[in-house]
Parts: structure tokens; sequence; C-alpha cells
């Protein structure tokens, strides 16, 4: 009988990863949290949090000790400066030419852009981008909570690059 172990502690990373997260202003502090929290998991060593960020402590837990947050007002002058910095800019959003998730290869060096709740990424936001991603939904509503699409990508970048 095989014995299994609970909470091991992770892995260390070979090398911190390349990836950072820019948030469009969100509406509620809780996706933002739970994007915190999930980036902590996956390793993610920064995030750009535009509008009027507030991360809920409880709910990132100990993400934010490991997680870099930056504060900014809006979103396109932190994607143009991302460009300057060699990151590829991808965004997370439903678009005529996004491309299925499932078949998309992240650069390792990578902005994810992840769009307001409501909004998503505007027309002068996904003039930015490199390439949108988008995660396939089989019923309603059309698209995932933007945390969970976030964890989703995470995820999938994770897997691509496992070890940092």
């Amino acid at each position: 009988m095989t014995s299994h172990v609970r909470h091991r502690p992770a892995d260390p990373l070979e090398q911190q990863r390349d990836i950072v997260v820019a948030c469009a202003p969100l509406r509620s502090r809780v996706n933002l949290s739970g994007i915190v929290r999930t980036a902590g998991c996956c390793g993610v060593p920064r995030i750009i949090a535009c509008g009027n960020a507030r991360v809920d402590r409880a709910i990132a837990r100990d993400a934010v000790e490991s997680v870099r947050i930056e504060n900014r007002r809006t979103l396109v002058p932190v994607l143009r400066d991302l460009r300057q910095d060699g990151y590829s800019v991808v965004g997370l959003e439903q678009t005529t030419s996004s491309v299925n998730i499932h078949e998309y290869v992240f650069p390792r060096k990578v902005a994810l852009v992840v769009g307001n709740e409501r909004l998503g990424l505007g027309d002068e936001e996904l003039a930015l981008t490199d390439a949108c991603v988008e995660i396939p939904v089989w019923g309603r509503p059309n698209s995932y909570n933007v945390a969970t699409a976030t964890a989703m990508a995470l995820y999938e970048y994770c897997r691509q690059y496992p070890h940092g």
C-alpha cells in the first residue's frame, strides 16, 4: 500500500520564472487576491495590479510574502514598459484572432495580461499584445471568472516550463 504525505513542501525552481502578470483594474479584491495566491503557487515573482488594487491577505495567504505586487494607475503604460523590457505581451482574452490555450506555446519571458471582469481588455490594450490566448468554454456563461482563467493560464505556463 502506498503511503501519502500531505502538504509536502514545494520543490525549489531551478531558476526564477520569467513571467509577470499584469492586471487591468479589477472590480473585486477577491479576484485579485485569488490571482495573487495562484501566482504564489506557480512561482510567479511579480504582479502589476492597476487601479485601486487591494489584496485580501486571508485569501492570498502566504503568496503575499513571495510575490512582489506593484500598483499602477493604468495598464497601457505598463504594457509599453514590459514590451520595452523584452517581455512578450500575451492577453488572456477572447478575440477573433486569439489562440486556444491548449495549442499555444508560451514564450518563456512573458507578461500575461488579464482584463477587467466585465469589460476584458480594451482596444488600446489589445493593440499592445503580441498574442491573445483564450480558454475554451463549453457552456454558459461565455467565459471563466478572471481569477479562475488566470489560474488556468498560469498552470499551463508552468506545465510548459516546469523548472522555471
